[in-house]
């Protein structure tokens, strides 16, 4: 009996400690991006390992620029429709949450993928998420897709040294480089080029609401340009966008 409970403590003490140490490589990296631009996102690289491995051939797009050469009309629309008091609140909006859970519960839906809602491909049900941007991006840069109470505790971790770490304005930078925006397709400059052939920095008010009602589900909305919901969805965030905070 002594010797299992002394193997047992040394197996609990080994896992306090491997996730100390997981910990504490997440904080050094979340440091490290006050002052380096990431390279990639743990996304991204699953992205262009299973784009690799396709049989089509390979696209790929993504122009890294600093956030006064994106268009405050990007960052009001990507605000507007993903996260409208990014500006002020610690990285969660449990109220958001809380709301989109209810949502989900009552139309059958339960993948939450955004602040706002957006059409279900395979039903008539609608799906309404509780994420803020910072929970998207630390989700984006460090983690997988699955769908896990581990997964969903560890980026509530990280959203909590982003937060407290990065200025806003940071935050949101990371977010608008490294965010998909079609398939092989990443950040505000790659976007803006590939859907309307300018800059991140000449976008319209228009082509910047367009560009964030697609965020939730870019793949989608890639292929059907010419969605009703797409163009009325747009619309009304370029109708909000006057009302946006900016960090």
């Amino acid at each position: 009996m002594y010797k299992f409970k002394k193997a047992l403590m040394r197996a609990l003490l080994c896992c306090v400690g491997a996730f100390l140490l997981l910990q504490l490589y997440f904080f050094s990296q979340v440091v490290l991006m006050r002052f380096v631009d990431p390279q990639s996102s743990s996304f991204q690289r699953s992205e262009l390992l299973r784009l690799s491995l396709s049989p089509k051939p390979l696209r790929w797009s993504q122009h890294w620029v600093p956030l006064e050469k994106i268009s405050n009309q990007l960052k009001k629309a990507v605000i507007v429709s993903e996260d409208d008091l990014f500006a002020s609140h610690d990285g969660v909006q449990w109220g958001a949450i809380e709301r989109a859970w209810k949502k989900n519960q009552s139309t059958g839906a339960g993948k939450n993928v955004s602040l706002v809602t957006v059409p279900n491909a395979t039903s008539s049900a609608k799906i309404v998420g509780g994420s803020t941007i910072t929970q998207q991006l630390a989700k984006n840069l460090f983690l997988s897709s699955e769908r896990t109470f581990v997964r969903k505790a560890q980026e509530f971790m990280i959203t909590v040294y982003l937060e407290l770490l990065l200025p806003k304005k940071r935050i949101l930078e990371i977010y608008l480089n490294s965010v998909e925006w079609g398939e092989g397709v990443f950040g505000a400059e790659a976007a803006a080029r590939h859907y309307f052939s300018t800059s991140a920095q000449s976008l319209s008010s228009a082509q910047a609401a367009r560009l964030a009602v697609m965020l939730p589900r870019p793949k989608y909305f890639e292929k059907l340009p010419a969605s009703p919901y797409l163009a009325s969805r747009a619309e009304l965030i370029e109708q909000r966008m006057q009302g946006a905070v900016l960090p």
